[in-house]
């Protein structure tokens, strides 16, 4: 358990490619909602989820947070949730990574220090749903947000002292790095369906 840290699940996105709800996807006969929230709540000791419209379908005891600013993509609900956490860390994750290792959790949360933020970078991209972030970090955030020029999460990151991460010091964690593995189109949801029927029985 990481007990200085609140889970923030990010589900409020429209899932555009997807065209329906990522967070109601059932695999392996749970919902990619349900998964992340076991996996979550396993992990650390306060959950958060961060959605576009209240859902009526979950334990009343996950609080449901909604963003200051709509539309404004997922840097909004990580402020949202910054500020909404009572802990002094915050670890974001996208409702849409089904394969998503607490090795590798664990491993981020060693290398906080006194960073900011720690953030994985995996193919040379930056996975920002899939971070630690400070919320002492949130006033930094909270002005990108307000600036339409830099609204976008890896944009906003730019003005945070980041440790990144990369693959060599991810590995250890989960050597085929599966975990950053993300449904974003029908054709993703349907190879990740097929996975779960062959391996997870």
């Amino acid at each position: 358990m990481i007990g200085d840290c609140t889970a923030l699940i990010l589900a409020g996105g429209d899932s555009r490619r997807m065209g329906r709800d990522k967070a109601d996807l059932q695999l392996g006969g749970q919902s990619l909602l349900q998964r992340t929230l076991d996996l979550m709540r396993a992990i650390f000791p306060a959950t958060l989820l961060s959605v576009s419209q209240p859902r009526g379908d979950l334990d009343t005891s996950i609080p449901q947070i909604r963003d200051d600013i709509p539309n404004a993509g997922p840097l909004a609900g990580l402020c949202a949730g910054l500020r909404h956490a009572a802990t002094p860390w915050v670890f974001a994750v996208a409702t849409d990574m089904p394969y998503l290792r607490p090795e590798i959790i664990l491993r981020l949360a060693a290398l906080r220090g006194m960073h900011q933020a720690v953030v994985p970078i995996v193919a040379g991209h930056p996975q920002p749903l899939a971070a630690f972030y400070a919320t002492s970090a949130l006033p930094t955030l909270r002005a990108a947000l307000e600036n339409a020029q830099t609204r976008g999460l890896r944009r906003a990151l730019a003005a945070l002292d980041v440790c990144h991460v990369d693959e060599t010091g991810l590995r250890d964690a989960d050597a085929t790095l599966q975990s950053f593995t993300d449904l974003d189109t029908p054709q993703d949801f349907a190879e990740a369906r097929r996975h779960f029927d062959e391996h997870i029985q």
